[in-house]
């Protein structure tokens, strides 16, 4: 049985994934899972226990971050390591088993998004504007030019992007969260989503475009 998964506060959104240095740590963690994970489909039961204690967290910060559910994304962790689980003699390893998880936990949120939106549109009568779930206008996002990068992001900054996130079409938040602050690749995304990496290249700019927009009235509103 997969041990329970704790509820970690959600972490500060990134708007770029981590690079360079983190690039050895990345690979021996890769090894020691890869160990981790042989054990594990030999019958182990606690090399996968072990491998459930070093990936809970960013696999819930991500849950949390696109469910907007702290919840919600506990459920997501369990359902996603209880599949990981139930796959394991599947597992060819072509791709890390970090990685591999958060597709199964990316997939099983974005099902539960999906079911969320099929219920509104049945509680919800037609017609008349559309809001997020925030209670904010869905609107066309803006196409500014940015003139704000290379900027120290403070608290105030994160803050407004963390509010501009959470007011793009669910679409654009998703493939934003995914490829952005979680640093999975297009071809992860698609496999994740049943989109085309074009799809998901447009929807990208156009949510960092109003990402960046949010960027401009902040810096804005803090000079007038």
């Amino acid at each position: 049985m997969v041990p329970p998964v704790p509820s970690p506060a959600t972490q500060p959104m990134q708007l770029d994934a981590p690079q360079g240095s983190g690039d050895g740590a990345r690979a021996v963690t890769m090894v020691e899972d890869s160990v981790l994970l042989l054990r594990a489909q030999a019958g182990e039961m606690a090399a996968f226990e072990q491998l459930v204690e070093r990936h809970q967290q960013k696999v819930f910060a991500m849950t949390a971050r696109m469910l907007r559910s702290d919840d919600d994304a506990a459920e997501v962790v369990q359902e996603a390591f209880l599949a990981a689980y139930k796959k394991l003699p599947e597992f060819r390893g072509e791709s890390a088993f970090g990685s591999w998880v958060y597709r199964i936990a990316a997939n099983y949120a974005l099902m539960r998004l999906r079911h969320r939106k099929v219920t509104a549109q049945v509680e919800e009568p037609e017609g008349g504007p559309s809001f997020n779930e925030r209670g904010s206008l869905i609107d066309e996002v803006a196409d500014w030019s940015p003139n704000a990068e290379g900027q120290t992001l403070d608290a105030e900054l994160r803050s407004a992007i963390d509010d501009a996130s959470a007011k793009l079409p669910e679409e654009y938040r998703q493939v934003f969260l995914l490829r952005d602050v979680e640093g999975l690749t297009y071809e992860e995304i698609a496999a994740t989503t049943g989109d085309s990496v074009p799809a998901i290249k447009s929807r990208l700019h156009r949510a960092r475009l109003s990402l960046r927009a949010a960027i401009d009235r902040f810096y804005a509103d803090r000079a007038s």
